[in-house]
């Protein structure tokens, strides 16, 4: 009974361990490489991480792939990254939830000659140089084109103007961002366009319901909606038809729902990324700089890949 005991007591442990996020990985011994997500509860997440998978193979490596429980799930993306650290992977690399949770870890990680990554979001390098840490690369879509893309396909359906919203994503993060300036720039650069609001809804698609709700409420004469990623379209789509309006709403990133509602004639649009070849790229660079031993310095120039997005309508 005493033996039956301690192998529970360890299986609770190790599944303790485990439960702060997910994990995709390959068969046999650990690796030399890790990939960190923010999530892989998204199709978004999924098409990164198959991306990483498949370049993996390419290349003849093995790689993990880890992700915290969801893109609030802060604090357990940065225990994932940190396990990777004491566990000795040689490269990793990292989406961060924000640009500065994983900042901590990423200065750690350098430090112990560790070639760090950056995968989508943005990481604070000023932040993080002041911590002495450094990333090998950067792996995005131009995200201010995205929204430009985005805001330039609402204006062309909206010939007699009219008032436009942007649902933003979590406040801070760069993607975000950069996809609400770009299309931002676009709406006020067109006389007859009136941008009447621009909120977060943290990526969230109960949050944009609420929102677009509210801005329909308070806007009866809005025309279209431009969310910054297609959860929150579908969120803000689903507000629209309750309340029985004719208002243009495109999305971003063209997950597998969206893409769907663009061919039944109900999301006008959205921008999909390329998730793959994200994926696939901040693989790429991982494995370059690691074989090329590339000089792990706090504060060197940090080269950027960007990965194309296409306008998907119907």
């Amino acid at each position: 009974m005493k033996k039956l005991a301690l192998l529970l007591v360890a299986a609770f442990a190790f599944a303790a361990v485990l439960g702060c996020g997910k994990s995709e990985k390959s068969a046999g011994a650990q690796g030399e490489y890790a990939v960190v997500l923010k999530t892989l509860s998204s199709p978004f997440w999924q098409g990164v991480r198959d991306g990483v998978l498949a370049k993996a193979k390419e290349l003849g490596i093995k790689v993990d792939v880890y992700a915290a429980n969801s893109e609030d799930d802060i604090e357990g993306q940065v225990s994932i990254l940190e396990n990777c650290i004491s566990k000795g992977y040689k490269a990793i690399g990292v989406a961060p939830i924000s640009p500065v949770n994983l900042n901590a870890a990423i200065s750690q990680a350098s430090k112990k000659g560790i070639y760090v990554v950056n995968i989508d979001e943005k990481v604070d390098l000023i932040n993080l140089t002041s911590q002495g840490g450094s990333v090998q690369g950067f792996v995005a879509t131009d995200n201010k084109a995205v929204g430009a893309l985005a805001a330039d396909f609402i204006v062309k359906q909206l010939s007699n103007g009219g008032e436009v919203a942007i649902i933003e994503g979590k406040s801070g993060n760069v993607s975000g961002e950069d996809r609400k300036s770009g299309a931002a720039k676009v709406f006020r650069a067109t006389k007859n366009i009136k941008l009447v609001s621009s909120q977060p809804a943290d990526w969230d698609r109960t949050k944009a319901f609420d929102l677009a709700s509210s801005l329909i409420t308070k806007y009866p004469n809005l025309k279209a909606i431009y969310a910054c990623n297609d959860t929150m379209a579908m969120g803000a789509l689903e507000a629209v038809k309750r309340a029985g309006k004719q208002i243009i709403v495109v999305g971003t990133d063209g997950n597998d729902d969206a893409i769907a509602s663009v061919k039944a004639g109900e999301l006008a649009a959205t921008v999909a990324q390329d998730t793959n070849a994200i994926g696939g790229l901040g693989l790429q660079l991982l494995y370059d700089a690691y074989t090329n031993k590339a000089p792990i310095i706090a504060g060197a120039n940090v080269p950027f890949k960007g990965a194309e997005a296409q306008l998907v309508t119907k």
